[in-house]
């Protein structure tokens, strides 16, 4: 399990990976600067004009190492993974019971009761941490909606309920995000969320990191043998990859928004480290993506409490834990999936 949690990400442009014997060569302007045993990875991710030898790809696929390609600002293009791992028996179970609309449901209110309490969590944490530097009472009356709304989640009938408690829960907790900034106010103003493209330097962030979580919690369900793409929150659409979606809605405030607000408050990016693109797209620097991406690994060792198995592990550990808790529950091993709640 140890290979899980590194990932090698290469963004800068023009660099070529190769194979050398058992491990794999990073070169750049035709001078080898990396390498490292093929053992010691989970996963590659390639970003904008890089380069992969043919042999290389044929020896990821056999040693179970994915290969993704993004696009230079962390749009997702195409991947290459060996064969199919996992029994066909377990792929069959998850197919069925994605077109059960009371197992859709159940899953699904899990996995959102998760996302709710754990936007809750760092709503409050701001509270407990920072009182005189922020709102209150805006934060306090968001944490107080949300936990109305985990209420109201426990009496739903449908998928369709779940996701509806969801977008509302969401929306409160980004109609504050904002106060959640401490440091850098006037450089980082978050009003509300944008995707394609990110319009400013906040929501730059925020996607560049879920599309690094999106990333692993594929790579963990594949590694378990589930479908990312048959999910029970997300509605199935070509190319969409939703129980990986389903799954890292758990980790969004947790992970991903703490870090990216960790990293404007602890001023480690700065507004000098993003730019403007024509069409409105705000993008980051190659020196901002370094630091974010260094970082999401760094956090990725941090030691946290799993509450259902009862120990700690490492956050990069988290994707593959939940992923085999889920396949569990579609064997029918436990009652029901088990979602993380942050503590």
């Amino acid at each position: 399990m140890r290979k899980l949690l590194n990932t090698l990400y290469v963004g800068t442009q023009g660099s070529y990976l190769r194979k050398e014997g058992e491990t794999i060569v990073v070169e750049q302007n035709s001078e080898r600067v990396l390498q490292l045993p093929i053992h010691t990875l989970g996963g590659i991710v390639a970003f904008g004009n890089v380069l992969c030898s043919p042999f290389l790809l044929g020896f990821c696929a056999e040693r179970d190492v994915s290969v993704s390609f993004m696009s230079e600002h962390g749009r997702f293009l195409a991947a290459v993974r060996g064969p199919v791992s996992g029994n066909v028996l377990l792929r069959r179970a998850q197919y069925w019971k994605a077109d059960d609309p009371w197992v859709m449901r159940d899953v699904a209110k899990n996995i959102i009761s998760a996302k709710l309490a754990n936007s809750r969590l760092v709503i409050n944490r701001t509270l407990r941490d920072h009182k005189d530097k922020v709102n209150t009472a805006a934060l306090s009356d968001a944490s107080t909606q949300l936990s109305r709304y985990l209420q109201q989640l426990e009496r739903t009938k449908s998928a369709d309920e779940v996701r509806g408690v969801e977008g509302i829960g969401a929306a409160i907790y980004f109609n504050v995000f904002n106060h959640l900034i401490i440091d850098q106010k006037t450089d980082f103003i978050f009003s509300e969320r944008s995707r394609r493209p990110p319009r400013d330097e906040v929501n730059a962030l925020l996607s560049f990191t879920y599309t690094l979580i999106a990333h692993d919690v594929r790579s963990a369900l594949e590694t378990v043998g589930l479908d990312p793409a048959v999910g029970f929150l997300h509605r199935d659409r070509p190319g969409r990859p939703g129980l990986a979606l389903d799954l890292m809605e758990e980790f969004r405030s947790v992970i991903a928004d703490r870090l990216v607000l960790s990293l404007i408050n602890r001023r480690q990016v700065t507004r000098a480290g993003f730019k403007h693109a024509e069409n409105g797209a705000v993008i980051m620097d190659d020196k901002t993506r370094k630091i974010l991406l260094v970082e999401y690994q760094n956090r990725k060792q941090t030691e946290v409490f799993h509450p259902y198995i009862e120990e700690k592990i490492k956050i990069g550990l988290l994707f593959f834990i939940q992923a085999n808790l889920l396949a569990r529950y579609l064997r029918g091993d436990i009652d029901g999936y088990p979602p993380f709640f942050w503590r």
